[in-house]
């Protein structure tokens, strides 16, 4: 009798060229059109990210913008409004490769509107200075607004408390104070304690998008952020679930995607390790169990008057607040930055009793 051995060859692993010519694509052609917002948003931040991280693109995958890029001028005249994405997609082409030169008086064109002038935020104010330096342009009138970022994120008690748009508003301004890592954004040392308390907030809360660009502040910052955070973001990026097809749902958490992506790049790995389809496609987060951090408050909450500022003396009631998984979760974090008690005298938020 003959014993028939079965070889399973594996298919072929999808290159990491490959897997970006899909991304770009499949967000440029088959889930929104241009005339989208989200379809702005969609592609500036892909294309932002493989522009800050050097991403090896084939020649011909920026191929399917070329009617955008050719019409920029006309839509960014007839939506100003718009003008950080447009410009940034723009600049982000040309960088990677695109060819083409109409940055520079975009760039131009924009500084003569005053375009950043109606801008009320520093934050995009600053968005808007980084994207005009790309070209060497300056941006008019901007006394004082360096000074007012690092007063912002110098505050290191602001993001001791669960404040999402806070959090996101500091990863960014690092992300423009370092040219995406290109420069040093001379953090001050409360700015290094406030992204980690943040990042603790994301961890409690099992919010893998936070986290990673934590993470990448972190690192952008000449920081090492915890093993614990980046190891879990890497776990949630390898868990995405990848669907193909002409009607999938497109509102999915391809940001989550990005920026867990982004973070495994500089980390010296390739961004995803699914396979990406070409075409139209969804991408999902595995489910996963809630964070501890809502139980955490509730009890912080109910105890009123009786609550310390101390962790020492908190951790048991607080322990007892959460489930396993939460128990587990919180133990994590406390082991993973050294100042989890200065963290949790401001979560505790004693000092605004009355």
């Amino acid at each position: 009798m003959t014993n028939i051995v079965t070889l399973n060859v594996p298919a072929r692993r999808q290159t990491d060229q490959d897997q970006i010519s899909h991304l770009i694509a499949g967000f440029g052609q088959h889930r929104r059109g241009p005339d989208d917002v989200f379809w702005l948003k969609e592609n500036a931040e892909l294309l932002n990210i493989l522009e800050c991280t050097t991403a090896d693109i084939l020649p011909n995958a920026l191929e399917n913008h070329q009617a955008f890029y050719a019409g920029l001028k006309q839509r960014i005249a007839f939506f100003p409004q718009y003008y950080r994405f447009l410009l940034s997609i723009c600049l982000d082409l040309e960088d990677l490769g695109y060819g083409g030169s109409q940055g520079e008086s975009l760039c131009d064109w924009v500084v003569t509107q005053g375009l950043p002038e109606a801008e009320l935020s520093d934050l995009q104010r600053a968005e808007a200075r980084r994207l005009l330096a790309r070209r060497g342009v300056d941006l008019k009138d901007d006394t004082g607004l360096t000074e007012r970022l690092h007063r912002f994120i110098d505050r290191a008690d602001t993001f001791a408390l669960p404040n999402k748009k806070a959090a996101y508003e500091l990863t960014h301004i690092v992300f423009y104070l370092s040219q995406y890592g290109r420069c040093d954004p001379k953090l001050s040392n409360n700015a290094i304690r406030g992204l980690r308390f943040a990042g603790i907030l994301a961890y409690l809360d099992q919010n893998a998008d936070l986290l990673a660009e934590i993470c990448i502040a972190l690192r952008y910052a000449n920081q090492t952020p915890p093993q614990v955070w980046e190891d879990w973001v890497m776990r949630t990026l390898s868990d995405f679930d990848v669907q193909a097809g002409q009607n999938v749902d497109v509102a999915d958490d391809y940001h989550m995607f990005f920026v867990c992506g982004w973070l495994s790049r500089l980390k010296g790995g390739t961004a995803h390790n699914v396979t990406i389809p070409e075409g139209r496609m969804r991408l999902t987060a595995a489910a996963m169990p809630a964070g501890p951090l809502r139980s955490m408050s509730a009890c912080l909450f109910q105890m009123e008057g009786s609550r310390s500022a101390d962790w020492h003396k908190m951790r048991p009631v607080l322990e007892q607040s959460v489930d396993e998984n939460g128990y587990l979760i919180l133990q994590s974090a406390a082991q993973s930055i050294d100042e989890f008690d200065v963290f949790f005298e401001g979560f505790s938020r004693v000092s605004f009793a009355s």
